[in-house]
């Protein structure tokens, strides 16, 4: 039985040393980079989860303020959602026309270490109508 001479110039299969070096120095460079921009991706996430409750806490109240209230006080409070604390205010001012109420919520709240806010304003019911209105049930109500 004959062997086959191994030949010297024929390249043997496998990595060197070098392209080994090389993967393992483009991976060092590579996987700190992915991990950043995964970490910085996520604190986008809470934020952005974050200001979509703080939005629907400002629509809930100023819904609220525009349904039941009809006082010119600022009310304000704070609401827990998870482990964060929303602190929202509700301010009625007079707008252009004094006759139409200006409601304007805003809720605040951390993320990433930092204070946010959301603001959301709308024109209320006019305050000529709601007394008018209140004051006219309750004198019909007297004469019946």
């Amino acid at each position: 039985m004959k062997f086959a001479p191994v030949s010297n110039n024929r390249r043997r299969a496998g990595y060197t040393l070098a392209e080994t070096l090389a993967a393992l120095l483009f991976l060092a460079i590579v996987i700190p980079a992915v991990v950043e921009a995964l970490h910085v991706a996520s604190r986008a996430g809470t934020a952005s989860i974050r200001r979509a409750v703080a939005a629907r806490i400002a629509e809930r109240m100023l819904t609220e303020a525009t349904l039941y209230t009809n006082s010119s006080a600022t009310q304000s409070g704070t609401q827990v959602e998870g482990t964060v604390d929303y602190r929202w205010t509700v301010t009625r001012e007079n707008w252009v026309q004094s006759s139409l109420p200006l409601l304007t919520a805003e809720v605040r709240f951390l993320t990433q270490g930092q204070e946010s806010s959301v603001r959301f304003s709308t024109l209320g019911h006019p305050v000529d109508a709601i007394a008018g209105s209140s004051s006219s049930s309750s004198s019909s109500t007297a004469t019946r």
